[in-house]
């Protein structure tokens, strides 16, 4: 029979307890110290991303006397420190269900003989009897006498037969005992008295908590698109793009969104650094400023949040500094926003194949990148250290490129120098070393073929010095590796051996590390549409070394000649974009037949004096005639004809 009884003092609760919060805290723990690893990608030395780098990781990480802590660092904590304390009290709760042994209690090894055990408890009992027993302090004559009792019932379990036989059969000298089974609550949950208590708890964590969790959960997803932006911010898109669209449309659609991505609840914070910064962003773009604005439709006194969004962006693009720690911190988490939204807009150009919205997007992620006002191509030299926009456009007409302006300030003894050939060591220009439209194991590409578009890069830094390479690449080699490629199902090749990840680009003016990126465009010439969906690159190798990219797509249904460009665009770096014209023709399925036929005439003719050749000469078929066999058949010919009239002679 068992007796059930609930956990009065916790103890199996406890347990209970414990491994639900281990089955919680250890994989959030765990994902958490993963993410916490220190990164071992290196980046631009200049002093500016030097100083970038420091200031990122005392934000993310906070520093000693104000430790960044967020909501799931609270939660550990807490779930850790009730953790710790359940798991103390478990070690130190004294286990009472224990196996009787009679040997135990009485202190004796198992095994001894009778005698021994006799002589041991009248040993225990002149000791231990209640009359023979001197009180202390602590002790109190109930737990003497139970003290006694338990060495007695020891004695007669080893020494009785009756009690004997129980402790044999049953484990215990008494006989068969009750089996207390405890339930891991304790006894004041199921109290008549706090009833409702427990009832009103249960209902608020599963009739409004559970639900109000789930529902949040559900409606929050319906708000989202499946790029994790706004569905009104997807539907401004969708309404403000066209197929005209070029960077400053783009920029407000973008400010567009701000209304719906941020919190209206501090707009009037910091209002009047926002105005002084807005009278310096319109004394910079003249009349342009009220041109964006109405892009963007940010009108007086309507739409705080989206002025306020519009401001620190514009703001950040000029490069005016923010001195409130607030706003800067607000400017940066905006700035980190805007890639998720450029990708949503991008998605939306894509869906309709417009090619000019398209390559926009993905220029302004240069321009966000760099601090930069957008579609100023004059202004690529501001990247560099130390140079302004207003120096970049007065250098623009005069230096050609990098290696040309590095090279005049070496020559006026520039102090800048120094600083821009760090920044041009990270920087990476890319070199096209092939791009082609190939279908696997076919020389000709026919219709509806699945064609893979191969893309050969690899980058050098701007200010390189190219260098004659005196041997030849191995053609064989490369054609076998390209074809391994080709017929792999991956997208993107193995780095070359000795080749690691590339570093942090140089990017002084964003708010976090950035790892470079580029997009792979395939257009249309004729129609100026998009041909192919574009594809992002990373990792592309430094040095003699290059890589394999592809993208496979279903070719046209049709035979015709196709005039296609294929454009190569930095998410990082203004003006750094490569754009190539690929001619490529489709043609008709019997091109293929027609390569079968020359293939098989292409084949030699058996020769005569093979098994294979005398049955082409039963056929009626051509055959090769040996060379000797031929040559001594001409040599012999006129040797042979001086005696031809001595056997007519003879058969006269």
């Amino acid at each position: 029979m068992a007796n059930y009884n609930y956990d009065e003092a916790g103890n199996m609760a406890a347990y209970f307890l414990l491994t639900c919060l281990s089955i919680i805290l250890i994989p959030i723990t765990l994902a958490s110290l993963s993410r916490s690893k220190p990164q071992v990608r290196t980046g631009c030395q200049c002093i500016q991303c030097v100083e970038r780098r420091a200031s990122i990781r005392k934000r993310e990480r906070g520093s000693f006397l104000k430790p960044k802590i967020t909501r799931k660092t609270v939660f550990l904590l807490l779930g850790w420190t009730v953790a710790g304390y359940l798991a103390y009290k478990a070690a130190t709760t004294e286990v009472e269900n224990k196996v009787y042994d009679p040997f135990e209690i009485l202190g004796l090894r198992s095994g001894v003989d009778l005698k021994a055990i006799k002589s041991h408890y009248k040993k225990l009992s002149r000791k231990f009897h209640p009359d023979k027993v001197k009180l202390g302090i602590n002790d109190t004559i109930e737990a003497v006498e139970a003290k006694f009792v338990e060495i007695t019932k020891a004695y007669k379990s080893l020494t009785d037969e009756t009690i004997r036989k129980n402790w044999e059969l049953y484990g215990h000298p008494d006989g068969r005992q009750e089996i207390s089974m405890g339930i891991a609550l304790p006894k004041w949950i199921v109290e008549s008295g706090n009833n409702i208590w427990v009832l009103g708890a249960y209902g608020l964590i599963f009739g409004i908590g559970l639900p109000s969790m789930v529902g949040k959960w559900w409606f929050g997803n319906r708000q989202k698109t499946k790029d994790g932006v706004n569905a009104r911010s997807a539907a401004a898109f969708f309404k403000s793009l066209t197929e005209d669209s070029g960077i400053d449309e783009v920029v407000g659609s973008l400010g567009k969104a701000f209304e719906w991505e941020r919190s209206s609840a501090n707009t009037a914070k910091q209002e009047g650094e926002l105005l002084d910064l807005e009278k310096k962003i319109k004394g910079k773009l003249d009349g342009k400023w009220d041109e964006l604005r109405k892009l963007a439709e940010v009108m007086p006194g309507e739409h705080e949040s989206r002025r306020r969004a519009f401001i620190l962006l514009y703001a950040h693009l000029l490069r005016l500094p923010v001195t409130s720690s607030s706003l800067r911190a607000e400017q940066a988490e905006l700035l980190l926003q805007t890639p998720t939204l450029l990708n949503s807009m991008l998605n939306i150009s894509i869906s309709r194949n417009w090619l000019q919205p398209t390559l926009s997007v993905m220029r302004l992620h240069a321009y966000l990148a760099q601090a930069l006002v957008p579609g100023q191509n004059n202004l690529k030299l501001a990247q560099l250290p130390g140079v302004s926009p207003a120096e970049a456009a007065e250098l623009a007409p005069k230096a050609g490129d990098m290696e040309d302006l590095i090279s005049s300030l070496e020559k006026n003894g520039d102090e800048r120098v120094e600083e821009i050939k760090k920044a041009t060591e990270k920087w990476g220009k890319v070199e096209v070393l092939d791009a082609s439209l190939k279908v696997f194991g076919e020389r000709f590409i026919t219709p509806s073929a699945f064609i893979s578009f191969l893309l050969k890069v690899r980058l050098s830094p701007p200010t390189a010095q190219k260098s004659a390479n005196g041997t030849a690449p191995d053609r064989k080699a490369e054609e076998a590796r390209e074809n391994e490629f080709l017929a792999s199902k991956k997208d993107t090749e193995e780095l070359p051996d000795g080749q690691a990840s590339i570093s942090w680009a140089h990017a002084p003016y964003w708010p976090a590390n950035r790892r470079p990126g580029w997009w792979a465009v395939l257009a249309d010439v004729r129609s100026n549409k998009l041909a192919v969906p574009p594809i992002k690159i990373a990792d592309i190798p430094v040095g003699p070394q290059y890589r394999f990219y592809k993208q496979q797509f279903q070719g046209p249904q049709t035979p015709g000649l196709f005039h296609w460009r294929m454009y190569l665009i930095s998410d990082t770096f203004v003006g750094e974009e490569v754009s190539r014209d690929i001619m490529w023709k489709v043609d008709d399925a019997s091109v293929l037949n027609s390569e079968d036929i020359t293939a098989e005439d292409d084949i030699s003719d058996p020769e005569e004096d093979s098994l294979a050749g005398q049955m082409a000469l039963m056929r009626g078929g051509s055959v090769k005639k040996r060379q000797d066999e031929e040559s001594d058949d001409e040599s012999s010919t006129d040797d042979d004809r001086p005696n031809e009239p001595e056997s007519s002679s003879d058969s006269d």
